[in-house]
């Protein structure tokens, strides 16, 4: 132990480091707030799968620059638009899948008809691919052509949200727990609810990154795991809380195109009543949370859109908080007829965000101030998500359900669709209306295009009242110094492993 000892110093000395710590050089730990409870790639639109999966596992068509904006070739190295409805993708040859097996067209066909598939209910399917419906042709194996209907005037820009899976090595009617890529990692080990490891592909087509081996430890508690990065335990924790950012060195901030909101359930009464969403708004005061539960920099919301979208409607005001007003409503309501005395339950979820339990306790005291009988459930996401997405949990009465919503890509179909079409997976608006300025929206392109989602981010909010807003997140992530990494808009949902360096 001594001459280890010594050898060890003797090195230090000279400028050199044990090999020990050269191995350990080569691999990084990596810490979320949340348990990863499904590995499958069509689910990588959900931020906890999407950080481990996104473009190190399974990599997608077209790449969404973060950085600098516009989009980059990726499984595919260009794509043109034939006519109104049909877009060629030419594809990257030479491409093997972790098991060795041919990259070619009939992948892609089987990666989209599977994430269509209802009984699957894959979050990218729903979430970006609701409402449209995709036909193919391949003229050969690099080459493949997607008619959709409605017409899909950005159809790369949605291929830059989906991971291309193995239609030899997936599952067609199930989710996969060994998911099989073409990216820069293999999906090596899962022990269930404590770990998962990726090693780094030896055959991957493109460079080598630097990072080895990524292990990807759960822990909810933000203080905990920031001072995992301090010990050396680990390497980034990519989201930690506001009062946990304490080190200049170590941590940093980022805007992370993250919207927080609750969403109303407005098929139930009393929730159904429209004086009675509007009390729910006016009974919050978002201003007290600044700088406590959430970022001083966060930026008060007004639709789960961020400003830098297209259609984001300026006009639409920032609800006040007006608790006298509120009182008003509820007893206007219930004069009528309304059963504003009836518990509802706002569906939380375990470490969606940092501080995310205080924050909706926060909440919940507010809208029992204003005379709401409201009820707090805090749920794991495997439990949360029954509650969030169609088909939703039968007979749970009125809910508010917690959100964190990420729109990075900068156009307002990867929210309208799937937040506010009667169809739409993590929709309860019913409005024929807005189903009809979806569709027109999604179809048309340049100025009208705008001004349609602006037409309807009014709607919802100010009409219809669909959610009750909170904030545009400011992120925190600490980032060991050993590691030269910056977070993008994208971090809270893609951590791509091969932009680590090591210093």
């Amino acid at each position: 132990m001594r001459t280890a000892i010594c050898l060890s110093t003797t090195m230090l000395a000279m400028g050199l480091a044990p090999a020990f710590a050269a191995d350990a050089g080569r691999d990084v730990t990596i810490v979320l707030a949340e348990t990863v409870d499904v590995v499958e790639p069509c689910m990588a639109a959900r931020q906890d799968v999407g950080r481990v999966i996104s473009e190190n596992v399974n990599e997608m068509l077209v790449e969404f620059d973060y950085v600098n904006g516009g989009l980059k070739p990726r499984l595919a190295t260009g794509w043109s638009q034939i006519d109104a409805d049909t877009w060629e993708f030419k594809l990257r040859p030479g491409v093997k899948w972790h098991d060795g097996s041919d990259f070619t067209a009939k992948d892609v066909q089987f990666t989209i008809e599977r994430n269509k598939k209802a009984e699957l209910s894959c979050e990218t399917g729903g979430k970006y691919f609701g409402g449209t419906d995709f036909s193919f042709e391949i003229p050969d194996e690099h080459t493949i052509r997607i008619t959709t209907n409605p017409a899909q005037p950005i159809l790369p820009l949605l291929m830059t949200v989906m991971p291309v899976e193995s239609a030899a090595a997936t599952p067609p009617d199930q989710f996969t727990r060994s998911p099989v890529g073409t990216g820069p990692y293999v999906f090596s080990d899962w022990k269930v609810g404590q770990s998962i490891t990726l090693t780094r592909n030896p055959n991957y087509w493109g460079d080598q990154p630097k990072v080895e081996k990524a292990t990807y430890l759960f822990r909810s508690d933000s203080a905990v795991a920031a001072a995992m990065v301090d010990t050396g335990e680990a390497d980034i924790v990519p989201s930690i809380a506001l009062q946990d950012a304490t080190n200049p060195k170590t941590d940093i901030s980022y805007p992370n195109s993250e919207t927080t909101s609750l969403r109303i359930d407005t098929r139930t009464a009393p929730l159904n009543d429209r004086r009675v969403r509007e009390a729910l708004n006016l009974a919050i005061d978002r201003q007290a949370m600044l700088g406590t539960l959430f970022p001083a920099s966060a930026q008060v919301a007004t639709h789960l859109v961020v400003p830098t979208t297209i259609g984001y409607n300026k006009d639409v005001p920032v609800w006040p908080y007006d608790p006298a007003k509120a009182k008003a409503l509820i007893a206007e309501a219930k004069a009528d007829g309304v059963p504003v005395d009836t518990q509802i339950r706002i569906i939380g979820r375990n470490g969606q965000y940092p501080n995310a339990t205080e924050a909706m306790e926060a909440i919940m005291a507010m809208l029992q101030d204003v005379g709401f009988n409201v009820k707090l459930d805090m749920y794991d996401v495997s439990v949360w998500n029954n509650y969030f997405v169609s088909p939703f949990v039968a007979d749970a009465g009125p809910t508010l359900t917690q959100s964190q919503h990420d729109n990075a890509t900068g156009d307002p179909v990867f929210t309208a669709f799937v937040k506010y079409a009667s169809t739409g997976t993590h929709s309860m608006l019913r409005d024929p209306e807005v189903d009809a300025l979806i569709a027109k929206a999604t179809a048309a392109t340049g100025e009208e295009r705008t001004k349609l989602w602006q037409e309807l981010f009014a709607k919802v909010n100010t009409q219809d009242i669909a959610d009750i807003p909170m904030f545009h997140m400011v992120g925190f992530t600490r980032v060991s110094p050993r590691l030269d990494f910056k977070p993008t808009i994208a971090t809270n949902s893609e951590l791509q492993l091969s932009q680590i360096e090591f210093k």
